[in-house]
């Protein structure tokens, strides 16, 4: 009978709904485990990011974060709140300093502090009548200078001469400062830069440095002779910029540096802009935004082929622009295919061992030091066709029905074909690289720093990061000693005509100047 009755429910219409009902629940299904696994990708991205070899972030008071109490099922017990007193005083009057004074007292050590004397000439006691002179006094004057590694204190003792006939009294002059009425000499200016942009040590790590050495000078100090510093050696980033527009291939990327306070406790968000032009010299360009608008005001009058990666504000940036193509990196669409292999792990092997035939290509062609016409053809013979099964192959992938949007494979395959016609450019072009490798191996310089100094105070201080960090950098691509560099540049730059401040950029410098630089009056010393 309960059969029966069964069989009367089930009406024509009933198993029509039903049906209508199983369709609807394995469609949300669907769309659940498609949710599901976006989720889970954003995981493993978060995953990667927090406990991957390229971090080391700690959480603290997290909230959703359980503590040892937690574990082991103890009660936690309640935390009595601090208590509080207000305390009202009166102080002195904070005295006024110029900015440039090292402390209140002046330039100060003690006697671990090893000082170098140069004692220096007086030129009327080298002339015929210097019998007319004699040496009644000798006027101090000290300046910090700084070896690698250590602090040394350079007194000058110059002779105070009396004319004889006439008792006028005069002084040896003392040796020009690369600051004026600045107690810093050119090595110890060299060595607070190289320290902080190039070994990523931050000025009051170099301050807590210098009070172990025994120096007594004030921190505020430190930050200032480092911002006038850089502020000799614009015009020399300058003319290394204009110099980097007039190449035929540039590339371009940008990353996140925190600039300026934009609430309490909050650092605005900027962004440096390194520009690569094919002479090996890079250029740092700092801007509040990302926006297609510095792109615009820094490449200004700029022709030829821009290497990027898929970001859309260059893509705006070259819409309407005959005179600029743009050309895609390889790494970065590689990159969208990686992070598809948890998922696809087949398909994502044969991406990627596709890709990795073109870079084989590239590997030959650095073997047999191919340039040119050669390199072209050798491209074309052997990297055309890998290139061109690659993107048939791409297209296959596309038309696979189980292949959802929210797949990370989908979006890899969605990326390339948006940007094949751009990836194809360095086939056609023997100068143009298969992708910017070398500019984030050169951008490695800024979040290296970050790690250490966090953050630039002012957009301003982040200007002068990508100033200080182009020309460094650019030594390093040179195979040039910044340390060098800076100390005969900020000494040279004062004399040098402003007309031929080109000659100072680290290209052009190792031609002129790398063999026989100058040098600080420490090491003169001691020769």
């Amino acid at each position: 009978m309960k059969a029966a009755v069964s069989k009367q429910e089930i009406t024509p219409g009933t198993s029509v709904q039903l049906t209508a009902e199983n369709r609807e629940l394995r469609q949300r299904l669907q769309q659940l485990e498609q949710h599901n696994q976006s989720l889970q990708n954003q995981l493993d991205w978060f995953k990667r990011q927090l406990f991957g070899p390229k971090s080391e972030k700690r959480f603290i008071d997290a909230p959703g974060q359980m503590d040892i109490a937690d574990l082991l099922g103890a009660a936690k017990l309640p935390v009595p709140p601090t208590p509080t007193e207000k305390v009202t005083y009166l102080r002195r009057k904070r005295k006024q300093r110029s900015a440039d004074c090292v402390t209140d007292a002046g330039l100060r050590f003690d006697k671990d502090v090893p000082v170098e004397v140069i004692n220096i000439a007086h030129p009327d006691l080298q002339g015929a009548d210097a019998n007319e002179y004699q040496i009644i006094d000798q006027k101090i004057s000290r300046r910090l200078a700084q070896r690698p590694g250590s602090y040394v204190v350079l007194e000058y003792r110059r002779p105070v001469v009396k004319h004889t006939p006439t008792q006028q009294l005069s002084t040896a002059p003392l040796p020009g400062a690369v600051l004026d009425k600045s107690l810093a000499d050119v090595s110890l200016l060299a060595g607070l830069m190289v320290d902080k942009f190039a070994y990523h040590l931050p000025l009051y790590r170099q301050h807590q440095r210098m009070a172990h050495s025994g120096i007594t000078l004030s921190r505020t100090t430190l930050t200032h002779w480092v911002k006038r510093a850089i502020d000799l050696l614009a015009p020399i980033y300058q003319a290394q910029h204009r110099h980097i527009l007039l190449s035929r291939v540039l590339a371009m990327d940008e990353t996140p540096i925190k600039a300026g306070r934009k609430a309490p406790g909050k650092m605005h968000q900027g962004w440096l802009w390194p520009i690569y032009g094919e002479c090996d010299e890079i250029c740092f360009t700092y801007s509040p935004t990302r926006g297609t608008q510095h792109i615009e005001s820094q490449l200004d009058g700029f022709k030829g082929v821009l290497l990027t990666d898929g970001y859309a504000a260059y893509d705006s940036f070259a819409r309407n622009k005959p005179e600029v193509t743009r050309a895609q990196c390889w790494v970065h669409a590689r990159r969208y295919f990686v992070r598809a292999q948890a998922i696809e792990p087949a398909a994502v092997a044969q991406a990627l061992e596709q890709i990795g035939a073109l870079y084989g290509v590239e590997k030959d062609i650095r073997s047999k030091e191919l340039c040119g016409a050669e390199k072209l053809d050798y491209r074309n013979r052997h990297a055309r066709p890998r290139a061109d099964d690659f993107f048939g192959w791409c297209r296959q992938q596309q038309q696979r029905i189980d292949l959802v949007n929210s797949n990370p494979l989908a979006k890899a395959l969605v990326y390339v074909a948006n940007h094949q016609a751009q990836m194809r450019v360095y086939l056609s072009d023997p100068e143009v690289p298969i992708d910017t490798n070398h500019v984030e191996r050169n951008l490695r310089a800024i979040p290296m720093g970050r790690k250490n100094w966090n953050f630039a105070w002012t957009e301003v201080g982040a200007v002068h990061v990508g100033i200080i960090q182009s020309l460094l950098t650019t030594c390093r691509l040179h195979g040039i000693n910044p340390y060098t560099w800076l100390v005969d540049v900020l000494q040279r730059i004062d004399r040098h005509p402003a007309r031929g401040v080109t000659e100072l950029t680290p290209r052009v410098w190792k031609e002129m100047f790398a063999k026989d630089p100058l040098r600080s009056a420490l090491y003169d010393h001691d020769d």
